[in-house]
């Protein structure tokens, strides 16, 4: 797997997710241990200094799956989010927890379950809630 790019998450996204993750039973969430490293070698910026290219929670993001070349925009939220207008994706699902604090330009191999990996590539952050002001969605 080659090097991952930087991350940058906000502060309120990593308390949220370490709060979501501690939640969850074990077992419950197969890339747990992906995300947690992920959050962890993640630069935590306040919510105000986020850079508007990155994809942080609520954020909608066009994207493409490079190992298919399928491409989506998508809005990565948290679980209790996800609704049935195939707009949305959990932060729990792989591809959420890859796209997440990457920013546009960037790809990721990310492991799937079972095994192998997927690649993805941001192509836009088309809407960032840091961007709009909106620092407490």
């Amino acid at each position: 797997m080659n090097e991952n790019p930087s991350i940058t998450i906000s502060s309120l996204d990593a308390d949220r997710l370490e709060t979501l993750i501690d939640s969850l039973p074990d077992g419950a969430f197969p890339g747990r241990d992906a995300l947690e490293a992920e959050l962890a070698r993640a630069e935590i910026v306040d919510p105000k200094d986020v850079p508007p290219t990155v994809v942080t929670m609520n954020s909608t993001v066009h994207f493409e799956v490079e190992s298919s070349s399928e491409s989506f925009c998508l809005t990565l939220v948290y679980p209790k989010d996800v609704d049935d207008s195939g707009k949305t994706i959990s932060i729990l699902a792989p591809v959420g927890s890859a796209l997440l604090g990457l920013s546009q330009g960037d790809s990721i191999a990310w492991p799937k379950p079972g095994s192998g990996e997927l690649r993805v590539r941001i192509k836009e952050v088309t809407y960032q809630p840091e961007r709009a002001g909106e620092y407490h969605r």
